[in-house]
């Protein structure tokens, strides 16, 4: 892929909540279930599953916190394409943290070791390749932290309502199931994942904890299409040096508007529509003003292959006769070079950043910078 700006240092993600700041409370039940967890004598894959809203982000920082002491980092596989931990919406990720989470009840961005974008707030759409996506990752965690026992990490998987599949493909060694008081909407009891007779992992079943130290509930209700806006907003601000102030999406969308994009050819990238089909005619203009996924092909994973993605940008313009797409991403230069696919999916620009009056839309193709030939792009 061609770029066309000079691209300032990509600085530590900014922390994605607005919302203010609320201690959590861990009830002894919680904290019970963490000790049996941490003191396991091998480095544990933690499997915590349970209904929606019932708190499995917040007990896995807690869970993450509580096993850095001992080893030091952490892998967390990431699979709730909706509400992420650690990255953008519509995608799946393995971290590996090195830091405790300061703030238990809201996630933080944080840059991931192999990423996968699936394009959807849900699963639902496409499941087979949502396992596909899910299995890949998971594989790759097992290829470099679990057969060298000097590299052995722990690994918490966050799930998504469902996790059946889940479960059997990964095999863990612990699983958490928390429960609400609507039994209806609780996980079976026991390996129901299993076929009789099969040994299952260490189950461990906790109730959600309903209180922050304000007495506020921790399972209100989640605006989710709010929170998948702010940390998209907050995503997009990494295209700029953390010493620049945009408090407000109306300096973000005005800084977005004078931010020079990347020129990229059509002819250095193949599109992929991740959950629709567009008249080939339309593929180019299909992406103008929309959120792609930036991913390298992975040919060396065989017929079983999946893209790996570096990153998400918006095309910002398309110009068809000059074959060019205009496109603003936070993603390094360096790591541009290797993209050669834009995944579209159906994530979509927040908008707060396109109801902003008075300001000039960021999604057209002015303000550009010479296009870095292939010849330049490739040398040393």
């Amino acid at each position: 892929m061609a770029g066309a700006r000079t691209t300032p240092t990509r600085t530590p993600p900014r922390s994605s909540s607005p919302a203010p700041r609320t201690e959590a409370v861990v009830p002894p039940y919680w904290s019970s279930a963490v000790s049996t967890v941490s003191s396991h004598p091998t480095p544990p894959v933690v499997v915590v599953c349970g209904p929606k809203n019932s708190g499995k982000s917040t007990f896995s920082r807690v869970l993450l916190n509580a096993l850095l002491p001992r080893h030091g980092k952490v892998g967390y596989l990431d699979t709730d394409v909706g509400q992420p931990e650690f990255g953008p919406p519509g995608c799946l990720s393995f971290t590996v943290v090195d830091e405790p989470i300061a703030d238990l009840l809201n996630p933080t961005l944080q840059e991931a070791e192999r990423c996968y974008f699936f394009g959807d707030i849900s699963s639902k759409r496409d499941p087979e390749a949502y396992l596909n996506c899910l299995f890949h990752l998971y594989d790759y965690f097992v290829g470099k932290y679990r057969c060298d026992k000097n590299e052995m990490l722990p690994l918490i998987v966050n799930t998504p309502g469902w996790v059946k599949e889940m479960l059997r493909y990964i095999c863990p060694t612990i699983v958490v199931q928390i429960r609400i008081t609507m039994q209806s909407k609780n996980l079976p009891d026991g390996v129901f994942w299993l076929d009789g007779g099969q040994t299952g992992p260490k189950m461990i079943i906790i109730d959600a904890a309903f209180h922050d130290a304000s007495n506020r509930s921790l399972l209100i209700q989640k605006d989710s299409g709010g929170m998948r806006e702010r940390r998209l907003v907050e995503y997009l601000k990494q295209c700029f040096p953390s010493n620049i102030s945009l408090s407000t999406n109306k300096e973000l969308a005005h800084a977005l508007a004078s931010l020079p994009p990347y020129q990229v050819l059509f002819s250095d990238v193949t599109v992929v529509h991740l959950h629709c089909e567009v008249p080939a005619g339309e593929i180019w203009r299909s992406l103008n003003a929309t959120i792609v996924g930036l991913a390298v092909s992975n040919a060396s994973e065989g017929t079983r292959s999946v893209p790996y993605c570096v990153g998400l940008g918006i095309v910002r313009g398309v110009d068809v006769q000059k074959g060019l797409l205009y496109l603003i991403t936070p993603v390094p230069l360096q790591q541009l070079q290797s993209v050669d696919l834009l995944q579209q999916g159906l994530i979509e620009i927040p908008t707060t950043l396109l109801q902003v009056r008075g300001c000039v839309s960021p999604y057209m193709s002015t303000n550009v910078l010479h296009k870095i030939s292939e010849r330049d792009l490739y040398a040393g």
